[in-house]
């Protein structure tokens, strides 16, 4: 029976691990207890994936389970629609998730709808995962945060990780889920040695649709996830000194959503900023304040603010990526404002 925790329990025997090596734990350890679970994608058995997060895994567990893949990301997504309708757990990477497109159809049309049209007789479980998010110089082919397209397609569950304990609780939640869930891995996170920490030895999982406070405040509260949670983390820190206080909310999971999270923290705050990485014309960070809007309007005491990414490509060129990507000096920008209506 799995604990279901927030923090690791006292006294427990832990490691210290970074992001990556926490999603890999994760596999290793649903691999071990999930006899019907495979593994799907390009290069993820003998090379151990683009950023070896599979490593080892083929070796352990065989060529029949953990599958080396064409490079077509439709057949990954068909391949794994398929097993799932014939009682496999499924975890399919992307090598990078802009190609997540590629397969769009597969996800959206089948994978998502096959537990509604079945009168809820049939269950899906298959996590599609990889790496996310630009700040590395990765381009227009390996820098996106497309998590809105999948919040719009009823069926379809979204994770988005900041931590190594989080990353690993909740890659256990999202294979025992049994629904399809896309798990966006930040890529600039997965060997930050900053944000390691120990891990416990026995058996967790971070529950989905739960968002965690990461700092309490009482001016402003930022609602974000994924890398920006650090963003807005170091934002706080500045405007502790020019006597703002903010309580940064870190979503974790987008669908579902924790409405009850944001509402507290606003109730205390009365003021809102909304930060994700993904373009801002129909980005998740609207739909939070779209919500607020429905159930919270008297909450709030200033126009709510969203920073996000410009409505362009990443360019490869570093000041150019930084120019359209949030910063840390934006988001204090628009916390200044709210807090100064």
């Amino acid at each position: 029976m799995s604990a279901v925790a927030e923090k690791p329990g006292a006294g427990a025997q832990q490691m210290k691990k970074d992001m990556g090596s926490a999603i890999t734990e994760a596999l290793f350890e649903e691999m071990e207890s999930n006899p019907d679970m495979i593994c799907l994608g390009e290069d993820i058995g003998i090379l151990g994936g683009a950023f070896q997060i599979t490593t080892g895994l083929q070796a352990k567990y065989g060529a029949n389970r953990v599958v080396d893949m064409p490079i077509s990301e439709a057949a990954i997504i068909g391949t794994a629609t398929g097993a799932a309708l014939n009682g496999k757990t499924v975890m399919a990477e992307m090598q990078f998730i802009d190609f997540i497109s590629c397969g769009f159809d597969q996800i959206v049309n089948m994978l998502a709808t096959y537990h509604y049209r079945t009168g809820g007789e049939v269950n899906m479980p298959v996590v599609i995962r990889g790496p996310a998010g630009g700040y590395g110089g990765g381009a227009l082919y390996h820098s996106q945060m497309n998590e809105a397209w999948f919040a719009h397609s009823p069926g379809i569950k979204i994770v988005c990780p900041s931590t190594p304990y989080d990353a690993k609780g909740l890659m256990k939640a999202s294979l025992r889920d049994g629904n399809p869930v896309i798990y966006y891995e930040n890529k600039q996170l997965y060997r930050l040695n900053k944000i390691a920490e120990e891990l416990p030895e026995q058996d967790y999982i971070v529950p989905l649709g739960k968002a965690s406070v990461r700092r309490e405040g009482t001016d402003v509260t930022f609602v974000t996830y994924g890398n920006p949670v650090y963003f807005c983390l170091q934002a706080a820190d500045i405007l502790q000194e020019k006597g703002v206080s903010a309580e940064v909310i870190d979503l974790r999971t987008l669908v579902p959503l924790d409405e009850d999270a944001i509402l507290t923290s606003l109730a205390k705050t009365n003021r809102l900023v909304v930060v994700n990485e993904a373009p801002k014309t129909c980005g998740f960070a609207g739909e939070v304040i779209a919500r607020v809007c429905d159930k919270g309007f008297d909450l709030l005491d200033a126009p709510p603010q969203r920073v996000t990414r410009l409505d362009t490509p990443v360019p490869w060129v570093k000041t150019l990526e930084l120019f359209v990507l949030p910063s840390v000096e934006e988001i204090v920008a628009a916390a200044l404002k709210v807090v100064n209506f």
